[in-house]
């Protein structure tokens, strides 16, 4: 839901609409249904609405409320019930939506408001009383949240198109986010970027602007995968105790993301368990009509190119209102370029274009769905897992090098001394991802290593890889998508159940029992696979070709990111094992990409 900007100055510059203008318009596609500005003096804000609650002028943005002003991306699924809270304390509310709950709840508890909200979110309020600018981001880090230092102030924005959109905005490389783009497969962690000159707020965090300038951060939210207390009552005592505790927090999480909303929701059907469980657990709660979306590609020879026998059979068990949508794969290049355009930072996942190409179609029909993101990370799905675990066995989870020697070798795209020998000198840095990734395994509230593991994965690296994917394929079309996997206390109470229910029959142990007997059978036993994106997939043929053009390009060798002799050597072997990571990404397309997207976003030469 909509998107966000504005800036503040502390040394006597004023705001301007003529800044926020273009910042708007790169914007517009998240919010199509209306914008506004305001400004005064030295601080502006900037907003384009998707309207989701509220559709009257009630819920227009910026909001002001006497001495606050307020620009909200996202949906606070509690809201009504905070609502009637602000009542009883006397607050009156002129709308409906939760963007005024906001405004209120701030006006009662201080940016300790966060605390009380349930749901996804990014916004910012200017204080006139204290002159602070206040951001928040919400625990997962569903929705975006960038920001800029300029001479003088500080801008924000809901992505960094906009932020790009003035000439004084550092874009030179950033030596820490390359390292990172290129070892944890384009999983940037906050708060840096590709960009020098591009920050973004980390998740769970809220930040002030003081009128000095000066920029203080909190992190209000720390997720913590111990096991509880065995002796407290509430503690469920058996392994179904634990499956139905989570069932019943999944049914809660589909539900609020369900009602929070006055206009239709559908959901994004993969075939997959994890969507096909959302479908499921809807039509439990008594929903007729489910509005499903599908997609699949023509087939190659290696596979097929759709999973349209697994979603055909939830259609027919729950009787969805279904649409299905086959892409020809010769039309998947083409509409590539679009997919990057909407991309907030370089992405490699290739089933981003099938999100964006399936996005462009669902639409037409909903303005918000529910997607199956998180799953994976939150109940132990992928197969790295289990190699982990067993390379862990027996080690001290507080020693920083054997904890990363046991995650290492399953996830890291190349070592820090390949990272050395395909990067140029000018870009050299230390080995800052191992720094960062053993830092984070081994800060203290997890009690095994795949408690660690999968932590790390939930507030991490899931939130720029899928979900960034999600939230930048379907708002370039104006729809919202609703994560009810990674809705926070559903993850809190799944980190807490003990680490081995998360591995058992494969992985996702815990979601299959919720599943048995709901959905066919044929959906929760079949073995886990990638999104099929047949013509993205094999590094040959028209793909290589495009690739290699953007990687020998005049734009690419000026950059000089890449030796050249080590770029050769992909461009000559591109599909022998070594140029592939360990979880089977093309180390050329995770080079083409990064290539590709510098030079539509920063060189703006394509």
């Amino acid at each position: 839901m909509c998107g966000i900007c504005g800036e503040i100055y502390w040394d006597g510059q004023l705001a301007s609409e003529t800044r926020l203008k273009p910042m708007l318009a790169a914007l517009e596609k998240r919010g199509p249904d209306d914008g506004g500005s305001w400004v005064q003096d030295h601080v502006g804000l900037g907003h384009r609405r998707l309207s989701i609650i509220d559709l009257t002028d009630g819920g227009h943005q910026p909001m002001r409320d006497q001495a606050l002003s307020l620009v909200f991306n996202g949906c606070i699924y509690n809201y009504q019930q905070l609502k009637a809270e602000l009542e009883e304390f006397g607050h009156e509310f002129t709308s409906h939506s939760d963007t005024e709950v906001i405004l209120k709840a701030y006006r009662q508890w201080g940016m300790e408001c966060v605390n009380r909200f349930e749901g996804m979110f990014a916004f910012a309020i200017w204080d006139d009383d204290t002159h602070q600018l206040l951001l928040a981001r919400d625990r997962m880090g569903i929705k975006p949240l960038y920001y800029s230092p300029v001479e003088g102030g500080v801008r924000f924005a809901s992505n960094p198109q906009a932020l790009l959109t003035a000439d004084d905005v550092d874009t030179s490389i950033d030596p820490i986010g390359l390292h990172h783009q290129l070892t944890l497969h384009a999983v940037i962690p906050a708060p840096h970027t590709i960009l020098k000159g591009v920050r973004k707020l980390e998740p769970g965090h809220w930040m002030i602007v003081n009128p000095d300038g000066q920029i203080y951060k909190k992190r209000y939210w720390f997720l913590e995968a111990k096991r509880p207390d065995p002796s407290e009552k509430s503690t469920p005592q058996t392994q179904q105790a634990w499956i139905d505790a989570i069932h019943e927090s999944l049914k809660e999480a589909v539900h609020k993301r369900l009602t929070a909303s006055d206009v239709p929701v559908g959901v994004l059907l993969s075939g997959g368990l994890d969507s096909s469980l959302i479908v499921g657990l809807l039509h439990e709660a008594g929903v007729e009509n489910i509005k499903t979306f599908s997609i699949g590609f023509e087939d190659a020879p290696e596979e097929k190119g759709s999973e349209f026998e697994y979603s055909d059979k939830v259609v027919e068990r729950f009787n969805t209102d279904h649409k299905q949508y086959l892409i020809s794969n010769s039309d998947v290049l083409p509409r590539l370029h679009e997919a990057v355009d909407a991309m907030a930072e370089p992405m490699v996942g290739q089933d981003a274009i099938a999100f964006y190409l399936l996005s462009e179609q669902v639409a037409q029909d909903v303005k918000v769905v529910m997607s199956g993101q998180g799953a994976d990370e939150v109940f132990g799905g992928y197969f790295w897992y289990a190699k982990m675990a067993q390379a862990a066995e027996g080690i001290d989870l507080k020693d920083h090098h054997a904890v990363l020697d046991a995650f290492r070798p399953y996830y890291f795209d190349r070592s820090h001394q390949e990272w050395l020998e395909v990067i140029n000198p000018e870009y050299h840095v230390e080995d800052v991802t191992s720094d960062y990734i053993g830092h984070r395994l081994t800060e203290p509230g997890a009690d095994t290593f795949l408690d660690q593991v999968l932590r790390l994965d939930v507030t991490t690296l899931v939130v720029d890889d899928p979900v960034k994917r999600v939230d930048n394929m379907t708002m370039a079309w104006g729809l919202e998508a609703r994560v009810p996997f990674l809705d926070h206390k559903l993850v809190e109470l799944t980190m807490s159940a003990p680490s081995e229910l998360k591995l058992i029959d494969d992985g996702k142990f815990i979601l299959k029992q919720i599943a048995r007997g709901l959905l066919p059978d044929e959906v929760i036993d079949r073995p886990k696979v990638a999104f099929p994106m047949p013509a993205l997939k094999y590094v040959r043929g028209e793909f290589f070709e495009f690739m290699k053009k953007i990687l020998t390009s005049p734009q690419a060798k000026a950059r000089g990111i890449f030796n050249e002799l080590a770029l050769q050597r992909l461009l000559d072997n591109p599909e022998a094992p070594e140029s592939f990571t360990a979880i089977q990404g093309s180390k050329l397309w995770h080079a083409a990409l990064l290539e590709f997207w510098l030079q539509k976003h920063v060189d703006k030469t394509l």
